[in-house]
């Protein structure tokens, strides 16, 4: 399994640490910082799904008056480390 980090921007969380397996399926998501239990619960819900498929249900999901939020920035960590 692959390991990565992924500095956030615009959102209360300020990384994501997270690990892709061979198959391309997405593993122990965690946020540092944010809300506690909702990016927890992000973290259950895509355990052991593809990653890509994750990259592409949460793109562009917004927070409020900003332009990303939690979810979106899984999905634009995803975006640089899956074709």
């Amino acid at each position: 399994m692959k390991q990565y980090t992924y500095q956030t921007h615009g959102t209360c969380s300020v990384q994501i640490d997270f690990q892709i397996d061979d198959e391309g399926r997405l593993h122990n998501v965690q946020y540092l910082g944010g809300c506690d239990g909702n990016l927890q619960g992000i973290g259950r819900l895509v355990e052991g799904l593809p990653a890509t498929e994750v990259r592409d249900r949460l793109a562009g999901i917004r927070c409020g008056f900003k332009d990303t939020s939690c979810p979106d920035q899984l999905a634009r960590a995803l975006a640089e480390v899956t074709a």
